[in-house]
This record gives structure tokens, C-alpha cells and sequence, in this order.
């Protein structure tokens, strides 16, 4: 029984003092690679949320309005305006600092198949597919 207890209390010892194998919080606002947004991570059920939260040109430069959606192929969600704009849709844990789903794009108003990973405490890969073609871009946390 001695034994027992030690091994369980080395097991544990060593659990507590290991480095953390959660996974990292995407939480927070991400400056996307141009610089020309911001977007808002959240939890959001068992997976995460993003919205656009800041733009660089938040204005329309043909109307003098507030940006909106206008790419979208959907009339009623292309007057949506820009700030507020949800980003992601489905996207749950994959694996370790990785989430799955799907990405809107409002610069060409399509969603696409989308793989988003924490590369390091301040980086974050988002990915986006279209059939086996896939490109993407590195995120920068906008502050902490």
C-alpha cells in the first residue's frame, strides 16, 4: 500500500510540475497580416467565435457610409455593415491549439473550409481552402 501512495504521489507531483499541455487561449483581438483589421476571438460554445472589431478604413469611399458586407451574394446580409461582421462559423477544436470550420471571406463574400492554429502566444495561423488549393496568413495578437 506504501508503495501505491508513493508512485501516486510522484505521478502527480509530476503532472502539477510539468509545463501545461492545454491548449492555448486564441482569446483575445488579432490584428490580421495586412493590418487593415482587427478581429475579436472568443469562446463560443465548445469551439470559438471571431468578428471584425476595428478596420483601417471603416468608411466606404464611393458612399461616405459606414463599410458593409457588399460582396456578399446575399442582398440582405450585403447591407450588414463591417464592424460586428462574424468571420468564422463551426470552428471547433481540432487538436492542440488548432480549430476546424469555416471562414468568410467579405473580400470576395465566400466561405471557405478553414484550419485557424496558435503558432505561439502572440501568432495565429488562419488557413483557408478551396478544394485541395489552400493559402492563409499569420495573425498578430493586437495587444494584450
Amino acid at each position: 500500500m506504501t508503495f501505491r501512495f508513493a508512485a501516486l504521489t510522484v505521478i502527480l507531483a509530476a503532472l502539477i510540475g510539468a509545463p501545461s499541455a492545454h491548449a492555448q487561449s486564441a482569446d483575445g483581438t488579432w490584428l490580421t497580416q495586412a493590418g487593415d483589421a482587427r478581429v475579436k476571438i472568443s469562446k463560443c460554445g465548445g469551439g470559438i467565435c471571431g468578428h471584425i472589431v476595428w478596420l483601417r478604413e471603416p468608411m466606404d469611399s464611393a458612399t461616405g457610409q459606414p463599410a458593409t458586407d457588399s460582396k456578399n451574394p446575399n442582398p440582405a446580409l450585403a447591407r450588414r455593415p463591417m464592424i460586428g461582421l462574424p468571420l468564422f462559423s463551426g470552428m471547433e477544436p481540432a487538436g492542440p491549439n488548432k480549430w476546424s470550420g469555416q471562414i468568410y471571406n467579405a473580400d470576395d463574400g465566400s466561405t471557405y473550409a478553414s484550419n485557424i492554429s496558435l503558432t505561439g502566444a502572440d501568432a495565429l495561423r488562419v488557413e483557408g481552402c478551396v478544394g485541395a488549393l489552400c493559402g492563409g496568413e499569420t495573425w498578430t495578437r493586437a495587444g494584450r
